[in-house]
């Protein structure tokens, strides 16, 4: 997908903390994602710099891969964290959003439920938002 008239808010070579609208982080909290995907994250995508970019997942977090956070870590907020844990031993896969950039993999919303997912020792879920280069 080609992204046109982003605001350039979240770029992969600056650290920055989106916010989103209160359904989507519901829909990301839940794990409910409707497709397509680049619709659902419109309102993610809207805030990127113009370029190429694949949408892709959910899907499990490989257990060697790095993140870079965007946010404090570890959260300081235990009570959301300790929510998401309980989520996770439920059964539930809350969903984080992460931008790759071919070097990186910068989380933009999820540090509490990657955290949550980390303390489980459960493969995180999430959205992987890939930046494409052109070979020009």
């Amino acid at each position: 997908m080609t992204i046109s008239g982003g605001t350039g808010f979240l770029d992969v070579n600056a650290r920055a903390r989106a916010e989103l609208p209160q359904s989507l982080r519901i829909a990301l909290a839940t794990g409910q994602l409707r497709r397509p995907l680049a619709t659902t994250l419109g309102p993610v995508l809207d805030l990127l710099v113009d370029g190429d970019y694949r949408v892709s997942g959910p899907e499990r977090l490989a257990e060697d891969q790095l993140l870079t956070p965007t946010d404090v870590w570890p959260p300081s907020d235990e009570a959301r964290v300790g929510y998401y844990r309980t989520a996770i031993r439920t059964g539930h896969r809350p969903v984080a959003v992460v931008l790759a950039d071919g070097d990186r993999e910068l989380i933009i919303d999820g540090h509490h439920k990657i955290a949550a997912y980390r303390a489980e020792e459960v493969a995180p879920a999430i959205v992987r938002i890939t930046q494409a280069y052109s070979l020009s």
